[in-house]
């Protein structure tokens, strides 16, 4: 493996004179050798070279490279290996030492031996045989970084075999046979598509038998993310959802479930005809799904749950065998896992954390404990620990191909996944043709993560989030102090203040020092009974707000759902935003939810922050929408030509605080539907034509044949085997009020899955089951 980056942090650029020039000759041997080289004269240059130079393949280093202007007593050499050590796991270094007689190697602290990998003296020796002992050293750690699979897979593409196997393209020279496949071909490189290949390579491994590369890389990934196996999936996080609730779960058993699901959890209840009992959130005054109190997860609320719930009538037990928790949830709120699994612990045998937005968490320290490899035998000792899955999205939020997950496994004496078994269930939900990139990149993800790059990575995520978080808190104070103009500025959801926890000194959020904020996890706890959350019935420390999820709040309502007299619509600014090619992760009616994700840079967000300046000032200027949202003009030229921002963001505000929709919202979530009939059971009607597409209007008492989620917020407010309810009931009115909407303001609709659209009408359209079908039925 060729090529990479050196380091030569050697105090002044090399000169002519004895031991600069021999520098100087040593860094033109090093790149004949194939290797470039960044010099840096003093530490704060090699600090900005470590921060931007990831390909760095070694390091020579002076002991007395010039310090920075605070670096103290300590020469700058020491603390250019420290931070090499924060920054590289392994990183080859080499010690370049002085000329005279004083110097030797026992002036050194101890530490440093244990740090570097030998020492130079330039004048010693020729800068050929230098410069080769740095090439070897740099060219073994870049063959040595690489993760099991993704070694194999380049060494595999390095033997250019001819293949006789599937895909058909054979490396992508199928492409070039064809104009539009040679424009395929040029697109996406022949290296890619040299790597999609047969699972006829035995060299590579088997994905379903989880042997040779294939198998390293799954338990290199165990040991990096903590579990005792893990799996490589592919299809997303849904599948790893459905996979892990069909092995834990069967028919007319009992599965304790997080409203605040996603819908692949419905799904895998489908698959496996289990009867669900859900467990419901909070919720506060934005109509943000908040987590599950500790008093509903506890085995008497439990209990009392489930006997209630009419399918718990037809179980095999009343026991159940399997709960699930979504962690985090979408909008970044972060449970003490081990006090969930402790919680559920008393009810259930497995518990499922599904972290498909949280991969990164075991690699901050600010997460500690807060995911679901943190349940183990060292925090959650004795025979009721339940057996643990967390299934994660590694793509969403670390570096892998869209579609790759993994489910962690951390098995206990009182639940025990043997492999054999699981692995029906996974060979059942996987595939036969895995793409080889794919899983390269999910070798590659874990690479990333192992060691100390890891926490650099995150922690780099993290700052930019706090920095971006507190330039919006103070850029608001401005406005609101300047008094040139009108007050109001976005905002973002967190705390008002924190607490330094080593000083119990008190900060505003934005004046708080960022150290404090990046690496202090009690500045981020949900605060029982605090105001700036609005979410009832927490406890200390049992929730945090993720830091990297980063909440904007517009003017109009707040958390504890008091309405303002004006307001921003998050509809409105998503809209501008985008005409900006700015494109945020998720809206509701009052925030915009944006992600940092290692991919985030000052300039990134910097742009983020321009384009919610210039909207406020179009806003108070009064700009046409014309001219802010021609779009929507355009489409709709009768309702909106000649409108103002000012204007429309008044009246959907009006809209919204007239028809009280957040409040609706609340009632539809914490007034759960009353079941009916198990999931399974529903999508056998839908698929015998026992269901029928009914407006609203007329589905009050129906059942549901079709899971219903509304996004804004995406959470389903409807289950298969559910009742719709009285025509007078939260579900119902709720949904009423959507419609309405939909039709006031069109071009803003809300994307409602499981909900079709009459385009002549505007009516709200629901599956559900046809009556002489529905359970009771003559």
């Amino acid at each position: 493996m060729a090529g990479g980056t050196v380091l030569f942090a050697v105090g002044e650029h090399p000169g002519e004179g004895p031991h600069g020039g021999q520098l100087r000759r040593i860094g033109r041997e090093t790149e004949a050798k194939g290797l470039e080289v960044r010099w840096a004269a003093t530490e704060p240059e090699a600090r900005a070279v470590l921060r931007t130079e990831a390909g760095l393949a070694a390091a020579v280093v002076a002991w007395d490279l010039p310090p920075g202007p605070h670096g103290g007593d300590e020469p700058g050499g020491a603390a250019v290996l420290r931070r090499i050590g924060r920054r590289f796991k392994n990183l080859p270094v080499l010690l370049v030492m002085e000329e005279d007689a004083d110097q030797d190697l026992e002036r050194l602290p101890l530490w440093v031996a244990e740090t570097v990998v030998g020492y130079v003296w330039p004048l010693e020796d020729t800068p050929a045989f230098i410069a080769g002992r740095i090439a070897s050293a740099a060219h073994a750690y870049r063959e040595a970084v690489l993760p099991p699979f993704f070694k194999a897979l380049r060494r595999f593409d390095d033997a250019h075999e001819y293949s006789w196997h599937t895909p058909a393209h054979a490396g992508g020279v199928a492409f070039l046979k064809s104009p539009v496949g040679r424009a395929f071909f040029d697109h996406y490189g022949e290296q890619l598509l040299r790597s999609d290949l047969s699972i006829s390579v035995e060299e590579l491994g088997s994905l379903f038998e989880h042997t040779g590369p294939i198998g390293d890389a799954e338990r290199n990934a165990a040991r990096v993310f903590g579990a005792d196996r893990t799996y490589f999936v592919l299809h997303g996080n849904s599948t790893a959802d459905r996979m892990v609730g069909h092995f834990c779960v069967s028919r007319d058993e009992i599965a304790l479930v997080d409203r605040n699901c996603h819908k692949s959890v419905l799904h895998g209840l489908v698959i496996s005809g289990a009867r669900p009992v859900y467990l419901i959130p909070t919720r506060n005054g934005y109509g943000l799904a908040g987590p599950l109190p500790p008093a509903v997860t506890e085995a008497a609320a439990v209990r009392d749950r489930i006997a209630g719930n009419p399918l718990a009538g037809g179980a095999g037990s009343l026991r159940p065998e399997y709960a699930i928790v979504t962690n985090s949830t979408y909008d970044g709120l972060c449970y003490d896992a081990v006090q969930v699994a402790r919680d559920l612990a008393a009810s259930s045998p497995r518990v499922h954390f599904d972290e498909a937005w949280y991969a990164y968490a075991r690699f901050h320290p600010l997460y500690a404990g807060r995911y679901g490899t943190a349940v183990g035998p060292d925090t959650f000792p004795g025979p009721e620990r339940p057996t643990v899955f967390a299934t994660q999205s590694t793509h969403k939020l670390l570096a892998a191909l869209s579609q790759t997950a993994m489910v962690h496994v951390k098995s206990s004496p009182r639940a025990p996944v043997e492999h054999d078994r699981f692995n029906e269930a996974f060979m059942m939900h996987g595939t036969t043709s895995p793409l080889y990139p794919a899983l390269a990149s999910l070798d590659v993800a874990t690479g990333m993560m192992d060691g100390p790059q890891g926490r650099w990575l995150i922690d780099e995520a993290v700052t930019e989030a706090v920095r971006f978080r507190q330039t919006i808190a103070r850029t608001g104070r401005r406005i609101a102090a300047a008094g040139d103009r009108p007050a109001w500025f976005f905002g973002v959801w967190q705390p008002d203040t924190v607490t330094d926890p080593g000083t119990g000194e008190r900060h505003a959020f934005a004046d708080a020092p960022l150290d404090l904020l990046r690496s202090r996890p009690s500045c981020w706890h949900l605060e029982p009974g605090a105001a700036w959350h609005g979410f009832p019935g927490l406890t200390a420390g049992y929730c945090m707000l993720d830091p990297v999820k980063v909440t904007l709040t517009c003017p109009g309502i707040d958390a504890t759902g008091t309405w303002a007299d004006h307001g921003i619509p998050a509809r409105i600014l998503t809209a501008y935003l985008a005409t900006r090619n700015i494109v945020v992760e998720k809206t509701d009616s009052y925030t915009t939810l944006v992600l940092f994700s290692m991919g985030i840079t000052k300039g990134k967000w910097g742009t983020l922050l321009d384009a919610l300046m210039d909207f406020k000032a179009l806003h108070d200027d009064g700009a046409l929408l014309d001219h802010v949202l021609p779009g929507i003009v355009a489409a709709y030229p009768r309702r909106y030509a000649g409108t103002s921002l000012r204007e429309l963001c008044g009246a959907m505000h009006d809209h919204l605080r007239g028809a009280d929709l957040v409040t609706l919202l609340d009632r539809a979530f914490q007034e759960l539907p009353e079941p009916v009939a198990p999931p399974q059971w529903c999508y056998q009607q839908l698929i015998r034509s026992g269901t029928e597409r009914i407006r609203i209007a007329d589905a009050a008492g129906r059942t549901a044949a079709a899971m219903i989620t509304v996004t804004p917020p995406g959470i389903p407010v409807l289950m298969p085997g559910e009742s719709v309810g009285p025509d007078d009931g939260p579900l119902l009115r709720y949904l009423r009020a959507l419609e309405s909407f939909d039709r006031a303001f069109p071009g803003f609709r809300s994307e409602t899955h499981g909900v079709t659209v009459d385009d002549e009408t505007g009516d709200y359209q629901i599956e559900c089951v046809l009556p002489d079908r529905a359970p009771g039925a003559p």
